[in-house]
């Protein structure tokens, strides 16, 4: 079954492992999530589990957010998720998730909002290759050919430049090197997608052998 939490990058370091080698890692503060609300096929038409992650001001949140975390017992959250193939016996309503979820050498998948790059073009932004940089050549850093003669336009789809980044990615069967109960981190072989402090969402590898 899937199992997910809730977090934070806080950026990357290294460990050292037992037999001396050197793992890069991301360092993801996971401090408890709380669970606002468990779907399920009678009511909701299908199954999940709502998480909420890191409390908000009331000032900040409106009537409706309040009375829905209410019912867990806990603050208004600043963001909410949902994480779906879960046991639903494993949840009820305002019960903590803590990082002890996950152990050592467990595989995640980790979803996040990549880096903006701002507007790229087509060399960076989809791996083109250039033209010559000889003297004769009149073709550098363009994207290449628009499309046919017949029909007369430019095709959907067209490998243009353009913004870059800010897009949803997912990184599969990331292992988790080190639990840090105590003070709520995940150690992560090696790089998640997102900027330091971005918000991301582990859960259970779907890939995992």
């Amino acid at each position: 079954m899937t199992k997910g939490i809730l977090g934070r990058k806080i950026g990357m370091t290294q460990v050292f492992a037992e037999n001396g080698d050197l793992i890069p890692v991301t360092v993801v503060e996971a401090t408890p999530n709380v669970v606002l609300q468990v779907k399920n096929a009678e009511t909701d038409n299908y199954e999940a589990v709502q998480l909420g992650f890191e409390d908000k001001r009331e000032k900040l949140s409106n009537k409706p957010e309040k009375g829905h975390v209410a019912k867990a017992n806990t603050a208004p959250k600043r963001f909410v998720r949902e994480f779906n193939g879960v046991d639903l016996a494993e949840y009820e309503v305002g019960q903590e998730v803590k990082v002890n979820i996950f152990a050592e050498g467990d595989l995640v998948d980790v979803t996040g909002v990549s880096k903006g790059k701002g507007f790229q073009g087509a060399i960076k932004r989809h791996g083109q290759s250039r033209g010559p940089m000889s003297h004769g050549s009149r073709y550098h850093r363009r994207p290449g050919s628009m499309g046919p003669v017949a029909p007369n336009r430019v095709f959907k789809g067209k490998l243009l430049p353009g913004r870059m980044g800010g897009e949803q990615v997912t990184v599969q069967n990331l292992e988790i090197v080190r639990v840090d109960e105590e003070r709520n981190l995940l150690l992560i072989k090696g790089n998640v997608p997102g900027a330091k402090k971005a918000l991301l969402k582990i859960k259970s590898s779907v890939k995992s052998k």
